[in-house]
């Protein structure tokens, strides 16, 4: 596929050459039409890596291009990039068309065609009939949607997302994390989204970008960074896997206790870190072969329950979709893993 957004070996440092790397050295391509997530602790980069694309932040070293054209000493409105912030940063003495159009109204377009645009983007974001709402009249799903018009009015080749559901509730941002994605999907955008949250990323992307001081840990699909990490620190990041140590034999046959590991990869003999979810484990009786332990807390969430069973590994967290059996502290249990939801990786 075309790169609609391409990283050579971009570097970033703020100060002097004495200065740590903030961005150290990457490679990142992300295709035409498709959205890829950069996602990552604080302080990893992926925010700088965002500003660079924009523009916003000038790379020390390396290459950036947009649509296969280098981009990297150009100005912020030269790159034909929108960029959808955090904060929103609407204008709040402005109604709600004169913050869509006020991109192409200071670009010299003329007050009709504004108007126009603003429009059609408007109802893009379904925002149809509030041209002369201000933004304090707005819920906080709604000033979104003003941010994301504002952005899409511009036709930009690229469009760029800076933690744009942070400030929602958590029901508004499951919804708009929807529509972002609906409507990048129908109008085949570019986009490069930051986050810290995995379940977002995961929900949104056709990539993700995990990073970590500054390096790419792993970049893949969402299915293959949550079932097949490469990596101690992307196994932990991802989700809510727990890590526990476990051994290879000379076969590459992986056990964690008295368990036998699925591995898809083979590994060499020796100490091997097993990322185990929540999900990846049944409960079934003691003695069956399985790992036993005991139950030390539970909590009830209507549709599953969660479970903390000391084991001789360790305790884990169990995550049960059985909702009907009353568990209470002190039972004795066993735990099996499923075929899905466990990685082997080496161990750091």
């Amino acid at each position: 596929m075309t790169a609609g957004i391409e990283f050579r070996q971009v570097t970033k440092r703020y100060g002097d050459a004495k200065s740590p790397l903030v961005v150290k050295g990457i490679d990142l391509v992300v295709p035409q039409g498709t959205l890829t997530t950069i996602l990552g602790p604080s302080g990893c980069g992926k925010t700088t890596s965002l500003r660079m694309i924009a523009g916003l932040d000038v790379a020390s070293a390396g290459r950036i291009l947009i649509d296969g054209h280098d981009v990297t000493s150009l100005g912020a409105a030269e790159r034909n990039v929108s960029m959808v912030f955090q904060s929103y940063a609407l204008f709040p003495h402005m109604n709600v068309i004169g913050n869509v159009g006020y991109g192409l109204s200071v670009s010299g377009v003329s007050r009709e065609e504004t108007q126009r645009r603003a429009r059609n983007a408007m109802e893009l974001v379904g925002l149809a009939g509030y041209d002369e709402r201000l933004p304090s009249e707005l819920s906080g799903g709604q000033q979104q949607r003003v941010a994301v018009a504002r952005a899409l009015v511009l036709e930009p080749a690229v469009m760029l997302f800076d933690e744009p559901l942070s400030n929602l509730d958590a029901r508004l941002r499951r919804s708009m994390r929807e529509e972002i994605r609906a409507l990048q999907q129908r109008l085949k955008l570019t986009v490069a989204y930051v986050t810290h949250d995995q379940a977002e990323a995961l929900a949104v992307s056709d990539q993700i970008v995990v990073m970590n001081a500054g390096l790419i840990a792993q970049a893949g699909t969402p299915r293959e960074l949550y079932e097949n990490p490469n990596s101690e620190f992307v196994a932990g990041f991802m989700g809510e896997a727990m890590l526990f140590a476990g051994t290879a034999d000379a076969d590459g046959a992986v056990r964690l206790g008295p368990l036998a590991v699925p591995s898809r990869r083979v590994m060499r003999p020796g100490s091997v870190k097993v990322a185990v979810r929540p999900e990846a484990w049944s409960v079934v009786a003691t003695g069956s072969g399985a790992l036993d332990g005991r139950l030390v807390k539970t909590a009830y969430l209507g549709g599953f329950q969660e479970l903390t069973v000391s084991t001789s590994i360790g305790e884990i967290f169990v995550v049960s979709p059985d909702v009907t059996r009353p568990w209470a502290v002190g039972d004795a249990l066993g735990l099996r893993l499923n075929g899905s939801g466990v990685s082997v990786v080496e161990s750091a």
